[in-house]
């Protein structure tokens, strides 16, 4: 259950991250970010 619900985050999460950048560069940044988040919470 857990893993579903990690899974959801951070798909919503990765949709919201490509939503919003404009830019390869900016593509790099978030995903950056992302990885940080998802080893904070682990």
């Amino acid at each position: 259950m857990l893993k579903k619900m990690m899974f959801i985050v951070v798909s919503v999460m990765l949709l919201a991250s490509l939503s919003g950048c404009n830019t390869v560069h900016g593509f790099g940044e978030d995903i950056q970010h992302l990885g940080g988040a998802i080893s904070k919470a682990g």
